[in-house]
């Protein structure tokens, strides 16, 4: 590594990681704090609200990579501009292009960071997170049941359809369980009533505290008293996690490959409605649009903080949270036209990174010209 990408690599680490804990700590406080008061209220013990906020912080960390990564590079060209640096730089035959370089390779390496981690971390921490949460609301605060609703599908053909009163997830269990079945021409064949099903892995859920099963006509009633489970019905063919899936609405829970198997399985059964798969299309093109906003941040924040005059921290901080802005605006925006059907989810997702890039490529050529 050359001397002017260890002198730009060392600007940019520490404002970064300042970026990171401040962000990080603004969100969690925005969004999460009165829910922690409330459990500290309430007299939650003291580790399970540090699980909880532990389990719901990396969510928010990976948000805020390309901001910090924006920030970042505002503070460190700012500095090395109000020093004369990037004077003397220029000077010594270094382009513009060759000076923002190293930041493009820091700015790529948080993009890869910002994707492994959000498709990896973020969502086993989500549903660990959503799964704890629920059962310390209906403990602390006597939360009704949590009823869900699943239906069996096989080569396109509907064969049941599960409803239970209570569903949990921490502990994989649904209670308060009817399953009826479908026969060929789609009519009720059997029906299935049941105290518990437990999740035991690998899809397989067994009946626990027996069960009962009878004929659509009433004639053939069976009583259930071990856990195998009847040839009469169709195996459960979801995880705990897929449960109530329709009704998540936070792409944090979803990784890359989950996204995909839904659309793909809603392509052949239509389990999702329009608006729902619109939606996890926009979720799934983010998966890859969001790490590539830190690397046009990277670029953009550096491009920015190359100025001819000694400007103030507090410059950098302003310009940070307008581009922040206008890019989450635009952002909100794409969104909102995508579920609408105006524009395809892809173009929602990759605009606001495509105009970033574009304003990037114009103010590093504007500033090499000059």
């Amino acid at each position: 590594m050359k001397r002017i990408d260890r002198l730009i690599i060392g600007e940019l680490f520490g404002p970064w990681f300042f970026g990171v804990a401040m962000f990080t700590s603004l969100l969690l406080a925005a969004t999460y704090l009165g829910r922690i008061a409330d459990y500290v209220v309430q007299g939650l013990p003291v580790g399970m609200i540090l699980k909880i906020t532990l389990l719901l912080l990396p969510p928010i960390l990976v948000k805020t990579f390309a901001m910090s990564t924006l920030l970042g590079a505002l503070l460190a060209f700012g500095r090395l501009s109000g020093d004369s640096e990037i004077v003397a730089l220029r000077a010594g035959g270094a382009s513009i292009y060759r000076i923002i370089f190293p930041v493009a390779l820091f700015s790529l390496g948080v993009a890869g960071l910002t994707f492994l981690l959000n498709d990896t971390l973020v969502p086993n921490s989500a549903k660990q997170a959503r799964g704890l949460t629920e059962s310390v609301a209906k403990e602390i605060k006597n939360k009704k049941s949590q009823p869900a609703f699943q239906a069996i599908i096989e080569d396109g053909t509907l064969k049941a359809m599960i409803m239970a009163k209570d569903f949990n997830l921490i502990e994989g269990t649904l209670s308060g369980v009817t399953i009826k079945a479908l026969d060929k021409q789609g009519e009720p064949s059997f029906y299935l009533e049941a105290k518990e099903l437990r999740y035991q892995g690998n899809k397989d859920w067994r009946i626990i505290n027996g069960a009962r099963m009878f004929s659509a006509d009433g004639r053939d009633v069976t009583e259930i008293t071990g856990d195998v489970w009847p040839g009469e019905l169709p195996k459960l063919d979801k995880t705990p996690e897929q449960f109530g899936v329709q009704q998540i609405n936070d792409p944090d829970y979803f990784t890359t490959g989950e996204l995909k198997e839904q659309l793909s399985k809603s392509d052949v059964d239509k389990s999702l409605t329009t608006e729902q798969y619109r939606n996890r299309e926009y979720w799934l093109w983010n998966k890859f649009a969001v790490p590539m906003a830190a690397f046009v941040f990277g670029v953009l924040g550096a491009a920015l903080g190359i100025r001819s005059h000694r400007a103030g921290t507090a410059t950098g901080f302003a310009l940070a949270v307008a581009i922040m802005f206008a890019y989450m605006t635009l952002a909100n925006f794409m969104n909102v036209w995508a579920m609408g059907g105006v524009i395809p989810p892809y173009v929602a997702s990759f605009t606001p990174i495509v105009l970033g890039l574009g304003a990037s490529l114009i103010i590093m050529w504007r500033r090499n010209t000059g």
